[in-house]
């Protein structure tokens, strides 16, 4: 991983943690609220949006270390070089789905222009649709950052699947000390 493809993992990664943290506070906050009968009317609508932020960046985190749902069993059945000819059709349909993704996200943020949310009209809907066209375009990035080591591997017969199941057997048999 080189060292741009590093500084987008660790803004992923606090990013996605801000996310996890700040959803069990709402949602702690929402309980709490609701036990002494104070309920707030903004919980469903603002928790919506933080799983649908973490869903959309999570995956472009997902991406970048290609841990998304993939079919490397079925690349490594197709004989060299058509497998090198399908990673890459494979690629651009992925690449070519979020960049239409990013474009029509940023296409409705234009039509929400002036919308705000229901519950806290302070909050732009601009804002909490954003996630859209920046998830989609961070997903690009993070599947072209991931792209050169995985074209490797995958027409050198190497899976990424396979490697990481075969790795947490090892760990798990030496953790009860079976010798493999």
């Amino acid at each position: 991983m080189n060292r741009f493809a590093k500084a987008v993992d660790q803004l992923l990664v606090w990013f996605i943690l801000f996310q996890m943290i700040a959803l069990t506070g709402v949602v702690i906050f929402a309980v709490l609220a609701r036990i002494t009968g104070n309920s707030v009317s903004w919980y469903d609508e603002i928790a919506a949006i933080q799983l649908a932020w973490l869903t959309y960046y999570g995956g472009a985190y997902a991406a970048l270390h290609r841990r998304h749902i993939g079919f490397d069993t079925v690349l490594l059945a197709i004989p060299m070089p058509f497998r090198a000819y399908s990673v890459i059709f494979a690629e651009a349909v992925v690449v070519g789905f979020f960049a239409l993704l990013a474009y029509t996200g940023y296409e409705v943020l234009v039509i929400l222009e002036g919308e705000y949310l229901v519950s806290l009209t302070w909050i732009p809907i601009q804002l909490t649709q954003s996630v859209i066209p920046i998830g989609a375009t961070l997903f690009v990035i993070c599947e072209l950052l991931s792209f050169p080591d995985y074209y490797k591997k995958t027409c050198a017969g190497i899976s990424l699947e396979h490697a990481e199941i075969e790795e947490e057997v090892e760990t798990e048999l030496a953790k009860a000390g079976v010798k493999s």
